[in-house]
């Protein structure tokens, strides 16, 4: 199952963008046996300390801290390889992940209260500290500070511009823990390929300085600047707000046929919000790290659109030809 991971589709979308003198891409992360892009990350962390011997079968305890993507990739390694794994979570986590995880028998810590900002991964990221300090064989992958994690995405780079014989003209990725984002900048320098990165940040994420705020949807956005940040990885940088995340995944669904996760949506609204300066006949490539089935509670809620942002629906119903509205 594991060897399953990596190697996603890479999908035209013919209808997302109805206009655009030019081809966009997306990257189904979806398709990993995990349901997310963070499986890559997951395994390359967990197998490289396995191979070392930093882990141990039947003995170590790996201790991470997640909003839910991170722990299904490594909750899956740990179950195949006998380890035992502790996962932080916090109450924004979904209820699809948090029965997956159980299913794949994690011992799951809930954090439910956040900081002044309304945010929880400092207190997150102090519980695993406390975790790790007070537990015998612990080990912490760190996903914000572990080179590994972006080491992951070169890969996930490399797949793109093989199946688009290097002709990327822009990139757009969702930034959280900033490895895909890293590993995709690293492979796009390294080859010397001409392709405008973009990140994708959430509005009220601190990674490239915006004051802190409140954030609805899991996923991208961080509250705290990750080691793994590099302010040089991206040339342009698209601050997206919740609703917009929303109707990105709304329009992904109604034009596309989609069901996208929540950065993926904002994605989709990036490149909307960028098409007006993107040159005609350039190739666009947009990473979208999960999909919606863990998000039906929220994004593909009408009450909860309603009880957060009001009647909005007529944000994503297009009149396009042929499309069609839920």
């Amino acid at each position: 199952m594991l060897g399953t991971i990596g190697d996603t589709p890479l999908v035209e979308l013919t209808r997302l963008a109805p206009g655009f003198d030019g081809r966009v891409f997306a990257k189904m992360e979806r398709f990993n046996p995990g349901g997310s892009i963070k499986d890559r990350s997951a395994r390359t962390m967990l197998m490289h300390a396995l191979d070392s011997g930093a882990l141990k079968p039947g003995l170590s305890v790996v201790i991470e801290s997640s909003s839910g993507n991170l722990a299904i990739g490594m909750a899956q390694i740990c179950r195949y390889h006998g380890l035992k794994f502790v996962c932080v979570v916090d109450s924004k986590t979904t209820t699809q992940n948090l029965a997956i995880l159980k299913a794949l028998q994690v011992t799951v810590e809930v954090v439910d209260e956040p900081d002044e900002n309304g945010e929880f991964l400092p207190a997150r990221l102090a519980r695993v500290r406390e975790l790790v300090a007070a537990t015998p064989h612990a080990f912490w992958p760190d996903q914000y500070a572990n080179p590994l994690n972006p080491l992951a995405h070169e890969t996930t780079m490399r797949e793109i511009a093989e199946a688009l014989d290097h002709r990327v003209d822009y990139l757009f990725c969702a930034t959280s823990t900033c490895g895909t984002l890293g590993g995709c900048a690293a492979y796009v320098r390294g080859q010397g390929m001409d392709t405008t990165v973009v990140a994708v940040d959430a509005s009220g994420s601190v990674l490239f300085g915006q004051p802190p705020g409140r954030r609805l949807i899991p996923g991208y956005g961080a509250a705290v600047a990750p080691a793994l940040l590099d302010l040089t990885a991206a040339q342009r940088v698209v601050h997206v707000t919740d609703l917009e995340a929303v109707v990105g995944c709304r329009r992904l669904s109604n034009r596309e046929a989609i069901l996208a996760g929540g950065s993926s949506g904002a994605v989709a609204s990036a490149l909307e919000r960028m098409l007006p300066d993107i040159p005609a006949g350039s190739t666009c490539v947009l990473v979208f790290p999960d999909g919606g089935d863990r998000y039906l509670d929220t994004i593909y809620s009408d009450a909860w659109i309603n009880r957060h942002f009001g009647e909005v629906s007529h944000l994503w119903k297009d009149t396009m030809a042929g499309a069609t509205t839920c």
